[in-house]
C-alpha cells in the first residue's frame, strides 16, 4: 500500500480527503487504520494529543479480536489482560459470579488509542490535531469547517466525536435537547486485584467497574446520577457517604493507592436514542449511541461500529453501493441489526438495578438458576466479528 504524508501545515486552506473522520477515539482509528489499509486518503481530526486517558470502564470483549488482528493489532502484545470471569453485587452486598462466555481483555485506553494511532500513521493516515467547528453536505460532498483551517472536503464523513459534542448541538440532535443526568468518574490504582475478573459492584443511585489493564494497574470506574452526587461536597464525600456503602468497593478503594493526581470526571453522559445517520455523516461509536456502563461492552461497539462503517465505506467509494441512499440505508440497518437490542437490553437490565427491591429478586433467582446469567450477558454481546 502507498504511503501518504501525514505531517503538513496546518494553516493550508483547502485539503481534500476521499474520507474525513472527525474524532480519534476507538471508532475512529479503526475506521482510519481499515480505510487505509485499501488505500484511501483519509483524514482523522482530533482535538487532543495522544496519549490521553478518558473516562472508561477499559474492557473490551473478545468477540472484536478477529477484526482487531485483520487491522494488525494484537492487544496482548501491548499488555492486555485476559479477562474470563465477571462479579456482581448489588447495593445490598449480595454478589453473583460467573464465567464470561466469550471472555475479554483488559487494556487502558491510555495504552490502547495510543497503539491505534501509531498504526493509524503507519498507515499514512493524516492526523489533524483541531477541532471541527461545524460540518456542511452540498452537491453530494462534506465541507468541514475547523478552528485552525478554512476548508476540508471529502466524499464521506465520519463522526466519532464522542459521548457529546459540539457538533451534536450545532446539528441539533435529538439526544442533545434532553436532559444528561449522569456523571463519570476514573481513577487508576494500584494494589490486590484479582488478575483474569471483571466487576460490577452496585451502589445507590450508580455502579462501578473494577477490572485490570496493562502494567499491573487496575481500573476504578463509576457513573452515578448528578442528582445523587451534587448532595456532596467532594468526590472523596460522595465516595465515604455512598460508594463505600458497597463492601466490596469499599475494600478495594481503601486497600489500593491511586496512581492518579486526582480522578478524571466527565459530566452531562446520555443514554438517549441516537440516530445512526445524522445530516448524512455516518456516525460511529458513541456518537451512534451509548450502552449503559452496567453492560460493560462499549468499547466492543465502538470498534465494531467502525469495521460496519468502513466495509460499507469501502464499497462505495469502489462502486459496489450504487448510491448514498443505499450506503445510508444498509449502515442503519446493520447497525440496528447489530446493536439496537443490546441497547435496549441494557437500558432493561440498569433500570432494574435502579430499583434496589428488584434487583434483590433478580439476583436470588439468578443464584438458584445460575446458567441464566451467561445468558442474559450474551443479550449485551456479539458474536466474533466475521471479516469477509
Amino acid at each position: 500500500m502507498k504511503k501518504t504524508n501525514n505531517h503538513f501545515n496546518h494553516k493550508k486552506s483547502n485539503i481534500t480527503a476521499d474520507v474525513i473522520i472527525i474524532g480519534g477515539g476507538l471508532a475512529g482509528l479503526c475506521n482510519a487504520i481499515h480505510l487505509s489499509k485499501f488505500g484511501k486518503k483519509v483524514l482523522l481530526i482530533e482535538k487532543n494529543k495522544y496519549p490521553k486517558h478518558k473516562v472508561c470502564g477499559e474492557y473490551i470483549s473478545n468477540e472484536v479480536l478477529p477484526y482487531l488482528e485483520f487491522l494488525g493489532i494484537n492487544p496482548f502484545d501491548f499488555g492486555a489482560v485476559n479477562i474470563t470471569d465477571f462479579k456482581l453485587s448489588t447495593t445490598n452486598n449480595k454478589v453473583i459470579s460467573a464465567k464470561l462466555p466469550l471472555g475479554g481483555f483488559g487494556i487502558s485506553r491510555y495504552q490502547f488509542d495510543f497503539i491505534l494511532s501509531e498504526k493509524t500513521k503507519e498507515n499514512g493516515v493524516i492526523i489533524l490535531q483541531d477541532q471541527v467547528l461545524n460540518v456542511n453536505f452540498s452537491e453530494d460532498i462534506f465541507h468541514v469547517a475547523t478552528k485552525e483551517n478554512k476548508t476540508l472536503t471529502s466524499k464521506i464523513a465520519i463522526g466519532a466525536f464522542g459521548k457529546r459534542s459540539l457538533l451534536d448541538v450545532k446539528m441539533e440532535r435529538d439526544f442533545i435537547q434532553k436532559k444528561s443526568p449522569y456523571l463519570g468518574v476514573k481513577i487508576h490504582v494500584k494494589g490486590n486485584c484479582e488478575e483474569n475478573l471483571v466487576a460490577l459492584h452496585n451502589f445507590k443511585g450508580g455502579y462501578c467497574g473494577v477490572s485490570k489493564v496493562e502494567n499491573d494497574i487496575i481500573n476504578l470506574c463509576y457513573i452515578t446520577s448528578f442528582s445523587s452526587f451534587k448532595k456532596y461536597k467532594s468526590i472523596e464525600d460522595f465516595q465515604e457517604q455512598v460508594v463505600f456503602k458497597n463492601q466490596y468497593l469499599k475494600e478495594i478503594f481503601k486497600a489500593t493507592t491511586s496512581i492518579f493526581e486526582k480522578p478524571l470526571t466527565i459530566s452531562q453522559v446520555s443514554f438517549e436514542t441516537k440516530k445512526p445517520i445524522e445530516n448524512h455523516l455516518i456516525m460511529c461509536g458513541d456518537s451512534a449511541g451509548m450502552i449503559h456502563p452496567l453492560c460493560g461492552n462499549g468499547m466492543s461497539m465502538a470498534i465494531q461500529s467502525a469495521q460496519i462503517a468502513s466495509k460499507l465505506t469501502l464499497n462505495y467509494l469502489n462502486g459496489k453501493l450504487s448510491s448514498r441512499n443505499d450506503l445510508e440505508k444498509q449502515y442503519i440497518r446493520e447497525w440496528n441489526k447489530n446493536f439496537k437490542m443490546r441497547l435496549k437490553t441494557g437500558h432493561f437490565i440498569a433500570w432494574l438495578f435502579r430499583k434496589d427491591k428488584i434487583a434483590e429478586i433478580l439476583l436470588k433467582t439468578l443464584k438458584k438458576l445460575p446458567f441464566l446469567l451467561p445468558i442474559i450477558i450474551k443479550q449485551t454481546h456479539g458474536k466474533p466479528i466475521k471479516i469477509e
